[in-house]
């Protein structure tokens, strides 16, 4: 039986805002306390693409 444990979740904040956009779950078997990412996304308050840098929720 498989046991059924919370997967953490990892939310993006815009850089020019400071507002949380993304929201995103963590696959199976990803270490994420030590890849810190930054992805080019669309804001929906700034209305333009920025960088956003990963937190943890």
């Amino acid at each position: 039986m498989a046991t059924k444990t919370k997967r953490p979740f990892i939310k993006f904040e815009c850089e020019d805002c400071k507002k949380a956009n993304y929201h995103v779950q963590v696959t199976k078997g990803k270490n994420i306390e030590n890849d810190k990412m930054k992805l080019k996304k669309h804001c929906k308050w700034c209305k333009k693409h920025t960088v956003h840098k990963m937190k943890l929720k």
